[in-house]
């Protein structure tokens, strides 16, 4: 495995020297001879354009090193040549790290250009659009908030405490229109999750206070 991802890691550089190589094996002896040097360069610069260096984020995702992270993203110079699925979880992962250093207006303009390219995973696209309605409701655009949650919801959410703040976020807008009655079945449906994080157990008792009062 290390092997492999070194190889990702310089296959750039060894591909320019496979070139390299098989131009001197094509002057000094002929084509034919210099053909898999010529191939294996190719190959090795166009994967590294087009497929890109993601495999290596695994690793230092995991152990939470951030910085190396965007170093292999800083890695991919134009990102518009990756393969479309590949492109889409990029600016994912551009979108996620932008949201933990609060930089709402990058993190919504990475995810925005993921959802247009679709993610390869539901539960990826799923996760993607309830990031987008979050941040929506923080901007106060509660319609278009509301049209990204019900896609979240329809593509998959691919944990319960994300599901239960997708239902929670529904609740809360038709809470403000009104809809008591559709407000009551998102809350269901949100208790339903059993989450355990403490942020989302104390919206769902917060909310908890006013449901049970309305009518519907």
């Amino acid at each position: 495995m290390k092997f492999y991802n070194l190889l990702i890691k310089y296959r750039f550089w060894l591909g320019l020297v496979a070139i390299a190589l098989a131009v001197w094996v094509n002057l000094s002896s002929g084509f034919w001879p210099s053909f898999v040097l010529y191939l294996v360069g190719v190959i090795a610069i166009a994967s590294h354009f087009f497929i890109g260096p993601l495999r290596l984020i695994q690793e230092p995702m995991e152990a939470g090193n951030i910085e190396e992270v965007e170093k292999i993203l800083n890695g991919i110079w134009f990102p518009g040549l990756l393969f479309k699925p590949v492109r889409s979880t990029y600016y994912t992962i551009k979108g996620n790290l932008a949201m933990m250093q609060q930089d709402f207006t990058t993190a919504e303009k990475h995810l925005k250009k993921s959802n247009e390219l679709g993610s390869p995973m539901p539960e990826a696209e799923g996760a993607n659009k309830l990031q987008l309605g979050m941040m929506a409701m923080q901007r106060g655009d509660i319609k278009q908030a509301e049209s990204y949650i019900r896609a979240a919801i329809r593509a998959g959410i691919p944990d319960k405490e994300s599901e239960a703040v997708a239902y929670l976020s529904m609740c809360q807008i038709f809470m403000n229109k009104r809809e008591f009655r559709a407000a009551k079945e998102f809350f269901r449906k949100a208790k339903a999750c059993k989450p355990t994080t403490k942020q989302v157990v104390d919206q769902v008792k917060e909310i908890e206070k006013y449901i049970s009062r309305m009518p519907g």
